[in-house]
Order: C-alpha cells, then sequence, then structure tokens
C-alpha cells in the first residue's frame, strides 16, 4: 500500500447575490465526501436552534478583538454592527487531516484567504447567464422589497468586477452542470502533486525496486 496522504485544500465559492453560489455549496457538500463547511466565528446573538461550534463559533466583542489582535482569523470583517472570522486553528486541524474546506465567502474574504492560505487556496466565482435572469432570481425569491433586490443589482456589477482574480469562473446557467462542474474542479485539485504528502518518498522506493 502507497504511503501517500493528501493534504486538504480550501475551496472558496464567491458570487453575487442571486447567482447560485449558496445553491450549489448545499449540493456539493451533500455530494462530495471528505469535505466540510467553515465554521466562522461571530459576535452575533445565536439565533433558535443554532448550535456552537456547527453553525458558528459565538464570542463576545472583547474576544472577538483578542483573537483578531493574535492572528488567529484567515480572514475576517465587520457586516453592519456584528464581527464575522474564519479561525486559523480549525481549518488548518481539517487541512491537516487531509479533509477539504468549502467557503461561502465574497471577493474581499476571497483576498485575505489568498494572502494566508498560499497554494492551499482553489477558488471559483460563480456568475449568472446574464443580468436579466440575475434579478429574475432575486425577484422570484420573494425575500427582500422591490429597492433591496435593486440595491443587491447595483451591488452585483462590483462583484463582478472581480471575476479575474479567481482561479476558475463558472456561468450559473443550470444548477446540475454547475455543481457537476466545480466537482471536476475538486477532483483534479485533489490529485495536483503539491497535495500528496509522502509522494517524493513513494517514487524513490519505486525507483529502488520496493
Amino acid at each position: 500500500m502507497a504511503d501517500i496522504t493528501r493534504r486538504g485544500l480550501m475551496l472558496v465559492l464567491s458570487s453575487p447575490s442571486g447567482a447560485g453560489k449558496t445553491s450549489i455549496s448545499r449540493e456539493i457538500l451533500r455530494r462530495e465526501s471528505g469535505l466540510t463547511m467553515s465554521v466562522s466565528a461571530t459576535t452575533r446573538a445565536k439565533r433558535p436552534g443554532e448550535i456552537h461550534g456547527t453553525d458558528y463559533f459565538f464570542v463576545d466583542k472583547t474576544e472577538f478583538g483578542l483573537m483578531r489582535n493574535r492572528g488567529e482569523f484567515l480572514e475576517h470583517a465587520k457586516v453592519f454592527d456584528n464581527y464575522y472570522g474564519t479561525p486559523r486553528s480549525f481549518v488548518e486541524e481539517k487541512l491537516s487531516a487531509g479533509l477539504d474546506v468549502l467557503f461561502d465567502i465574497d471577493w474581499q474574504g476571497t483576498q485575505q484567504l489568498r494572502e494566508e492560505a498560499h497554494t492551499d487556496l482553489v477558488s471559483v466565482f460563480i456568475l449568472p447567464p446574464s443580468t436579466y435572469e440575475l434579478e429574475r432570481r432575486l425577484n422570484a425569491r420573494a425575500q427582500d422589497p422591490a429597492h433591496v433586490v435593486a440595491a443587491r443589482m447595483s451591488k452585483a456589477a462590483d462583484e463582478m468586477s472581480h471575476w479575474a482574480e479567481y482561479d476558475y469562473i463558472i456561468v450559473n446557467s443550470d444548477l446540475d452542470a454547475s455543481v457537476a462542474r466545480v466537482q471536476s474542479i475538486l477532483t483534479a485539485e485533489r490529485c495536483k502533486r503539491d497535495r500528496q504528502v509522502g509522494l517524493g518518498d513513494f517514487v524513490k522506493r519505486l525507483r529502488d525496486g520496493q
């Protein structure tokens, strides 16, 4: 048996609101073994049914500030009046165990991760097939009033301008096809030479006739 293990990778999915990243993330997690969702630390209050360590790591603002000052976050941001951050120790534990970690974050968070993660990061940007379809999807969700949809559409133009910063681009015309493409990316990235721990020693033994 080859003594080769694999270091996990960090799979980032980003998109403007309504392009389908959350649906793709949910389906990828269902289909792929060895893939787990990143769990963020947050200062917002726990909602009914949420579990500490599963949905979020719930901390107060003082503790969050201390964690940030100690460099314990791979990325962090303030959203309205609350803070969110990705604990470095949680992700490193998964990667070292050969598990892949999925991130559902925006382009700003991805930039921070790239500075910290380097070769561990694989980034995918999800685009809508058209502006019309993006607006239709936002309206179809029936979650937001018209002025909020308009604001999301305005923000989408800025978000989509960062597409070239990503490793892969997927135009989400069909959910199943998009999920299959993400699976293909994941399969290929898992096979990369640099992620195969012990590969050098294995090849040496092969060359030695063992």
